[in-house]
């Protein structure tokens, strides 16, 4: 599946004419930030944008940062917001990532990442699967025997429609020849509350960023079947040394407003650059058990238009995408 990529993108130039000077830590301030998170609080891109801002003032690029969580239909809810919102705005950004590039598609959405500016690619993260502590399925064998004889009994919670989790659902369906037109698939608008739904029991199993389901898993009111990874991750066994050979890493990015100038654009790349060098970022990744994958600039354009196309036959390999 996705291939991972830890090169990191050098920048184009120093932005001289805009003050910029060579250390990253001497970098001209875009005064306060505004953070739009197309989700709702607890989720992955709200611990993704409340932390990258977080290093951004400790990096000295902000002065400060706003945030504005609109949750829903895949993000494109806060992505529609935020076109209207963030015209020429060079101190405004926008979570996103995978899960939105598949929401998009899905919903056949009349706002598309085409019309906002892709300043930075960020993280990549494996999958989960989870179960409530109190679930008869103790391995993840136990659960795809299940869901291969009846799919539609097992329900997975997971985030948007067509996003990352609900991929992987497909995929592993696919692997263990399940009949991927009956599974039975409740997203959620935010972390928050995929996690209360998993614990209440309200759903078989969930599917998620290992970040977002951690603190959980770590206190025992979950427990984690696999991991997307080629390999164990944190003592979690991988899908593929357990029979079902899947492997998905999810990535995040951050977005500037439409009609952004080049010198804008860059000057937003440079900031962000600079706040994933300092302690605080660090120790972000190492938290959530987020892998750095950081690509700025034209770089990160070519690899979204790429990755758009790749989800699209992913999603209609797996009888998702509807005809017109």
């Amino acid at each position: 599946m996705q291939r991972r990529d830890f090169h990191m993108a050098a920048l184009a130039s120093l932005l001289t004419a805009q003050g910029f000077a060579a250390g990253p830590a001497q970098a001209q301030s875009l005064g306060n930030l505004k953070m739009m998170i197309p989700a709702n609080p607890g989720g992955g891109w709200d611990q993704t944008g409340r932390n990258l801002a977080a290093a951004m003032q400790a990096a000295g690029v902000i002065s400060g940062a706003q945030f504005e969580n609109k949750g829903g239909a895949g993000g494109t809810l806060g992505l529609s917001q935020f076109i209207n919102n963030a015209k020429g705005d060079g101190s405004a950004l926008m979570m996103g990532g995978m899960v939105m590039v598949g929401g998009i598609i899905l919903s056949k959405s009349s706002v598309d990442l085409t019309m906002v500016t892709p300043v930075a690619r960020l993280t990549s993260e494996y999958v989960v699967i989870v179960v409530p502590s109190a679930s008869p399925h103790k391995t993840l064998g136990d659960l795809m025997k299940v869901f291969k004889a009846n799919p539609g009994s097992v329900s997975w919670g997971g985030g948007s429609a067509g996003g990352t989790d609900h991929i992987l659902v497909g995929l592993a369906a696919q692997e263990i020849g399940a009949d991927t037109a009956k599974i039975n698939y409740v997203p959620f608008k935010g972390g928050g509350e995929a996690i209360a739904a998993i614990i209440g029991g309200h759903v078989t199993a969930g599917v998620s960023g290992l970040g977002e389901f951690a603190e959980q898993i770590k206190g025992g009111r979950m427990r984690a079947l696999a991991v997307s990874g080629p390999e164990p991750v944190e003592g979690i066994p991988s899908m593929k040394e357990q029979g079902v050979n899947v492997v998905l890493g999810n990535w995040r990015g951050c977005f500037g407003g439409p009609a952004l100038s080049t010198a804008q654009r860059d000057a937003l790349v440079k900031a962000v650059k600079a706040a994933t060098e300092t302690p605080a970022w660090k120790e972000t990744l190492a938290k959530f058990g987020w892998t750095p994958w950081f690509m700025g600039g034209d770089e990160y354009k070519k690899f979204l238009d790429e990755d758009i196309t790749r989800v699209g036959g992913i999603l209609a390999s797996l009888g998702l995408t509807k005809k017109s």
